[in-house]
């Protein structure tokens, strides 16, 4: 395909109204051509009128978007789309929409989007929307870290049963905390959906509008300011620290280096980092100014283990330079990762190992667990 088609996850925990966005998406004009990928027909009650319903896990709505089930894996299913795509038997897709299962982790479908080497030359990930129920949101981060990681991945978070709260406060004090767990997300009110449906897309690098690349707006807010992100709940009013106890879990923050970095050196910072704490490392955003090709910026983008095969734009889409590394962590010890990244980078600070060390050895770092 020449142009890869941008796919969406829709994600939230269970009731938070994941049916009922679908189906005000699939009858938006301007979501004609999308595919939607959901687990069993049955679990998802799809309210359009059906023209046509085949054999093979398939069914054509009657707006041109078409759904269909997952069958067997997540990769076979995009892969699927595309042979038919290819061959003609349906018409070009201009969006997909994938919606994972109220428990799920979002990690592993992130990962069969980026880390099949046939699916990214036909699929880009454009973001993670994550449904909140503003009811039952507070206990439901409470007591479910599956809750948590769905917020802290997000690019857009929509609160949905924001109408049935019980008072303005407690719903400010919703947003209040997803904003704590991911100051970069977009927060979307489902019932008046500032923008229209198209708020909730174009989350990825590439700016549709300029068909240019916008750095900041895809790194977030994070990255603009030089976030540095600390947890601490006590100004929520909730009075009750364990409350946050998943909270506290999740951290964002943001790597900064000034001037152009040797690719060896980036190289060996995030094969560091995914061998010692890719298993915490949620999800990773950066803009990277190589020693070699200071006037072509590299792009790259994780989930865990999982790097996607980074990208070279073809000039820095404005007057900041530098390398900008976003990382939303779970359990993941920041003074270690900020050590690595200063050893790394040539730039230690006080007790900090050099490089050679710390390719040697990146338990020598303190906090390393």
């Amino acid at each position: 395909m020449d142009t890869p088609i941008p796919v969406s996850v829709l994600t939230g925990f269970l009731g938070a109204g994941k049916t009922t966005l679908l189906n005000r998406l699939l009858k938006d004009p301007a979501l004609a051509d999308t595919a939607v990928i959901i687990n069993e027909f049955g679990d998802v009650a799809i309210d359009h009128m059906l023209v046509e319903q085949s054999s093979d896990g398939i069914i054509q709505l009657s707006d041109g978007c078409l759904c269909c089930t997952i069958r067997g894996d997540l990769v076979d299913t995009l892969a699927d789309l595309v042979d038919r795509v290819q061959t003609g038997r349906i018409a070009a897709l201009r969006r997909v929409i994938i919606e994972t299962t109220g428990l799920a982790d979002p990690a592993p479908v992130l990962q069969s989007i980026m880390g099949h080497p046939a699916l990214v030359q036909a699929f880009r990930l454009d973001g993670v929307i994550t449904l909140v129920d503003a009811v039952h949101g507070d206990a439901t981060l409470d007591n479910h870290i599956e809750a948590v990681k769905q917020v802290a991945v997000a690019d857009r978070i929509v609160i949905s049963k924001a109408d049935l709260v019980s008072s303005p406060e407690k719903l400010e004090a919703l947003r209040g905390r997803l904003r704590h767990i991911n100051p970069s997300a977009l927060l979307v009110d489902a019932a008046s959906m500032q923008g229209g449906h198209a708020a909730l897309f174009e989350c990825g690098l590439y700016d549709p509008a300029s068909k240019t690349a916008d750095v900041r707006r895809w790194l977030g807010e994070a990255a603009d300011e030089g976030h540095h992100h600390d947890h601490h709940h006590a100004d929520h009013g909730h009075g009750d620290e364990h409350h946050y106890h998943h909270d506290s879990r999740i951290r964002t923050f943001t790597l900064v280096h000034d001037r152009p970095i040797p690719f060896s050196a980036i190289e060996t910072f995030l094969d560091l980092l995914r061998s010692t704490h890719g298993d915490r490392l949620l999800r990773m955003k950066g803009v990277i100014e190589l020693q070699e090709d200071p006037a072509h910026p590299l792009v790259v983008h994780g989930v865990q283990t999982l790097l996607h095969p980074p990208v070279r734009l073809p000039a820095w889409p404005d007057a900041t330079r530098g390398t900008r590394l976003v990382l939303i962590t779970l359990d993941m010890p920041e003074d270690y990762v900020r050590r690595l990244f200063a050893g790394i980078t040539g730039t230690p600070s006080v007790d900090t190992p050099d490089r050679a060390a710390l390719e040697a050895n990146p338990l020598a770092i303190p906090g390393m667990r």
